[in-house]
């Protein structure tokens, strides 16, 4: 008795030191997911901090008279409107004269002021002869100030506005003449080297090009693969060998896939470079692997007992798998094609070895035209030495941030949905 009354002690005292040992794995785990979170909200903090300001631009109102000797029928297109803009700053600042002091004046005003009144004429000319009240873009350093990220209390040679400058920023303020509005240029413009006027509407398109061709491509050739593979083909050294290279594929860094469509698709059969058709192509490669392997688990989920009651009822095996097996696997499919697309959708140095890295201020228009790529506009912006591009920056990953998560989320959501558990 007495041994064993030693041997539940024993028993007991291992229990409780597995047990304390289970609390601390579950201990360390949550701190664990804890600190990822964490880490993720800061990241999160910064990147919104940083690029709210993007979806807000100063705009000034300045009063243009569309003077029947500078604009007429006839040279709608072509007229001083540059001049229009200026003469109505000096008509609001009547005691600047210096050469340098209206350099200064006409910085307040961005240069884009010139192409919105052109376009507000050629739109329509009734307007020539009358004077009109115009909301103008300012320029970025006006824009910094009036966001609160240029310090006034610094010397004049610290920052980008002279001190004449910011009491004419104080004046317009007090006449109401100035203030911040919705950017919608950042969502419908390409972009452009100043950034009061810079969007992401021609990488979007870009994007979206891209993107289409992707999964064009590699959706029919990435299931027939794997139907192939998992259903048809013999299971010897060479089918082996193909699943050890899908799988290093899969793990292979997305340079090497850019370097291999400047090789081919652009040296060797000519294709135009820095377009969504080419971009398309190279994704394409990158994101093949991602969809066998995954729609290639979704076939193996689906039971045996399916493949055989339709062999038994006197199918043929393409009919087993055209009719039974592939509809079963598809959502797991669907679902490996929104991954691999939004790992596509997020990928730069591919793109960069195609020349997807072009400063290209049109949208495009279809798959040939010139186009860059939303995490390419990204990479330039950033690169920039303008302040103002930064807040850009941020914006941008913003709204590519959202776009991953509304693919992933999507991915999950047809998961739950369809997903049969056997």
């Amino acid at each position: 008795m007495k041994e064993s009354g030693r041997t539940i002690d024993i028993v007991k005292q291992g229990l409780s030191r597995r047990y304390r040992a289970e609390r601390r794995f579950k201990t360390y785990g949550l701190c664990a997911i804890l600190i990822s979170f964490i880490f993720l909200a800061l990241l999160f903090i910064s990147i919104v901090g940083k690029g709210y300001s993007a979806f807000f631009r100063t705009v000034i109102r300045l009063d243009i008279t569309f003077d029947p000797e500078v604009v007429s029928r006839d040279n709608l297109s072509k007229a001083n409107y540059s001049g229009l803009v200026k003469k109505s700053l000096r008509q609001l600042f009547p005691d600047v004269s210096g050469r340098r002091d209206k350099r200064q004046l006409y910085g307040l005003v961005s240069s884009g002021a010139a192409f919105q009144i052109r376009g507000m004429a050629m739109e329509d000319p009734g307007v020539i002869g009358k004077t009109v009240s115009v909301w103008v873009p300012a320029d970025d350093d006006v824009d910094i100030l009036m966001k609160g990220q240029m310090q006034r209390d610094v010397p004049e040679s610290e920052r980008r506005l002279t001190d004449t400058q910011l009491k004419w920023v104080d004046r317009l303020e007090n006449e109401h003449r100035i203030e911040k509005r919705l950017n919608t240029a950042f969502f419908t413009s390409g972009d452009s080297r100043e950034p009061e006027l810079a969007g992401i509407w021609g990488a979007v398109m870009g994007s979206f090009y891209t993107l289409l061709v992707t999964l064009a491509l590699s959706f029919p050739i990435g299931v027939a693969a794997a139907v192939y593979l998992e259903e048809f083909a013999p299971k010897n050294r060479w089918t082996d060998l193909i699943e050890v290279n899908i799988n290093n594929l899969a793990a292979v860094p997305s340079i090497v896939f850019g370097l291999l469509g400047l090789a081919v698709f652009l040296n060797f059969f000519g294709l135009p470079r820095s377009t969504p058709l080419v971009g398309g192509l190279v994704l394409t490669l990158m994101t093949l692997p991602t969809i066998i392997i995954a729609s290639r688990a979704s076939l193996k989920s689906v039971p045996p007992s399916i493949r055989d009651a339709a062999l038994g009822i006197g199918a043929s095996k393409t009919q087993m798998v055209a009719h039974h097996v592939l509809p079963l696997a598809l959502p797991g499919m669907l679902t490996g094609t929104i991954i691999g697309m939004a790992q596509a959708l997020g990928e730069t140095a591919p793109l960069l070895m195609i020349g997807m890295v072009a400063f290209i201020v049109d949208i495009p228009h279809g798959f040939t035209d010139p186009a860059t790529a939303l995490p390419v506009q990204i990479y330039l912006w950033a690169d920039s030495p303008e302040r103002a591009f930064t807040a850009l920056t941020s914006g941008a990953i913003m709204v590519l941030l959202a776009f991953l998560i509304i693919m992933n989320g999507a991915a999950v959501i047809l998961r739950k949905k369809f997903e049969r558990r056997w």
